[in-house]
């Protein structure tokens, strides 16, 4: 029997089944209009790419440190008298914060400032006897000396009487008080610590490669897990002098303000310095698609069509990306609805936020 009938029914029932395979799977006949199915426009959001304020971000780890910190503790030997200041207290500079005990000393001044009284009468009296010719000027310097040597004695009773009342050096805030009246101290014993912590301190480290990349009051944004999704802004202060030969990175200081003192010295810190400010033309990044190692966007042409654009990127952040070549500002780009776009496609707008379904 032959196969021949058979073969030519095939054949032409084939351009039927084509087309009904197209039909369930919603797709067009080859010569169908590419804006979709029936020729329609393929509805889009749009984005107009434009020019901003731009620049790289180095990021970094560091560590934040006071702008001032000390660990107060006594000279001598001595017993505490009062203690002025409470746990955390914030205090100016020169405030008293322990009184010790100086009875010895305070009697040993009242008679060394006596001593220097009486010296200096003397030494008047005697001055006044010069004048006059009945005391010779040996006499008037052995007491001129005599004088000076009270004096002397004075200052430094005074001093060691300065050692007993302990002060602030800066304004700050003090620490835990690790005394109490009546503790007997002595040269080295921890009576508090003192952190002047307006500006905040944050050291960092970078390779060395972005060293030219770092400059002095460059802008950096620091943040923190304690304080999650906030920034806190700063610029940098000073770049150290060498690198260390070992890690092959320098290290970097820069200052926050923390006026309500919420960053605390020894907190870890993320950083992303500022680098190379300038003014790029910026576009949204999921508007870029690739092919092999070339990247284009599809722009919406004068007469309502796709164009497919190819673009030359440069540096990314926060989900959008440089277009160094390709574009001009104002160009409009397709964000939404790709998918669909091809080169030549007609396209209709539509607005981004999408009008809940109504229950029904």
């Amino acid at each position: 029997m032959s196969l021949e009938p058979w073969a030519r029914t095939a054949r032409a029932a084939l351009p039927c089944l084509v087309a009904f395979v197209l039909a369930a799977c919603g797709g067009e006949p080859a010569g169908g209009s590419p804006g979709g199915p029936g020729g329609r426009p393929v509805p889009v959001v749009l984005v107009a790419a434009e020019k901003q304020r731009w620049f790289d971000s180095i990021q970094a780890l560091g560590t934040a440190r006071a702008n001032e910190s000390v660990t107060i503790t006594a000279k001598v030997t001595e017993t505490v008298v009062r203690v002025n200041f409470e746990d955390g207290q914030e205090v100016p500079a020169g405030a008293v914060l322990v009184d010790l005990s100086g009875r010895a000393e305070a009697a040993a001044l009242a008679e060394a400032q006596a001593a220097f009284d009486e010296a200096s009468r003397l030494y008047e009296r005697q001055l006044e006897l010069s004048k006059q010719g009945t005391v010779s000027e040996a006499v008037l310097d052995q007491q001129r000396a005599a004088r000076d040597t009270a004096k002397a004695r004075v200052d430094a009773i005074r001093a060691r009487l300065g050692d007993r009342v302990i002060t602030a050096p800066f304004a700050g805030v003090l620490g835990f008080r690790a005394v109490s009246p009546g503790t007997l101290v002595t040269p080295g014993t921890v009576i508090t610590t003192l952190d002047d912590l307006d500006p905040i301190k944050v050291d960092f480290t970078l390779p060395e490669r972005f060293l030219s990349a770092l400059a002095v009051n460059q802008t950096i944004t620091a943040q923190t897990v304690a304080w999650p999704g906030e920034d806190f802004v700063g610029r940098v202060t000073s770049i150290d002098s060498r690198v260390d030969p070992v890690t092959r990175a320098i290290t970097v200081r820069a200052e926050v303000p923390n006026r309500d003192r919420r960053l605390k010295p020894g907190m870890l810190m993320t950083l992303t310095v500022s680098a190379n400010e300038r003014e790029a033309l910026v576009i949204p990044e999921i508007a870029v698609q690739a092919i092999r190692d070339r990247n284009f966007v599809f722009r919406a042409g004068d007469d309502g069509k796709a164009q497919q654009v190819f673009v030359t990127l440069g540096a990314r952040r926060a989900g959008q990306v440089e277009v160094i070549d390709g574009l001009m500002p104002g160009d409009r780009i397709v964000t939404e609805g790709l998918v669909r776009v091809r080169p030549g496609v007609a396209l209709r707008v539509r607005d981004r936020e999408r009008q809940p379904e109504q229950a029904g």
